[in-house]
């Protein structure tokens, strides 16, 4: 598990050392940001890791030119771990780690960021398996139309057999991919013209 590209490239990130996290591999994380270069929004861009483990999306978005990056994790343990690669990879000052829970805080506006353009959702699968109306996860997609700037990305990564809705309030599903049994779907925040025009 490392960083793929950018300024920290190659740099290994340290395990998690529990199972409570599902980190991505490495070919998948490629092909997944290969994805997301298109959408032009990492480069400076602020960018929320929820449920975020070792940290490999929000720190693979530092190295690549986020301008900052806020993590949201609940394990004491692996927050531990996730502070440690932070300091590793010497993004401490674009950098807030957040022990909380993602369900309830969903991406919390800092003193450095009123809005994300990119935010990874990443849960266990056992709590993605339903996503429809209703679910936990539907709930924090909501959440997250407050959180997210217009024209901005979330992207829910869950099993590839895990039922998503086509959208969840102003974000819109744009993109879906499968790799291996990880199902990505790719939501975007609609502008002010967009949400006019349905």
């Amino acid at each position: 598990m490392r960083i793929i590209s950018g300024k920290k490239r190659g740099m290994k990130l340290l395990p998690p050392g529990t199972h409570e996290t599902r980190p991505i591999t490495d070919r998948a994380k490629e092909a997944l940001f290969s994805v997301l270069y298109k959408y032009d929004l990492i480069e400076d861009g602020c960018v929320a890791d929820l449920f975020s483990g070792t940290g490999s999306m929000g720190l693979e978005s530092l190295s690549r030119g986020a301008k900052y990056a806020t993590f949201i994790e609940q394990s004491p343990k692996v927050v531990a771990i996730l502070k440690r690669n932070i300091e590793k990879a010497d993004f401490v000052d674009e950098s807030t780690v957040i022990k909380g829970n993602v369900f309830k805080i969903g991406a919390p506006v800092t003193k450095d960021i009123e809005k994300y353009n990119l935010v990874f959702v990443d849960p266990p699968y056992v709590m993605s398996t339903n996503s429809k109306e209703g679910s936990r996860v539907a709930k924090l997609m909501l959440l997250l139309n407050e959180q997210i700037a217009p024209g901005g990305l979330a992207i829910v990564r869950t099993h590839k057999y895990s039922e998503l809705d086509d959208d969840y309030g102003d974000l819109k599903l744009i993109d879906k991919r499968k790799w291996g049994t990880m199902g990505v779907a790719i939501y975007q925040m609609q502008t002010e013209g967009q949400a006019d025009d349905e």
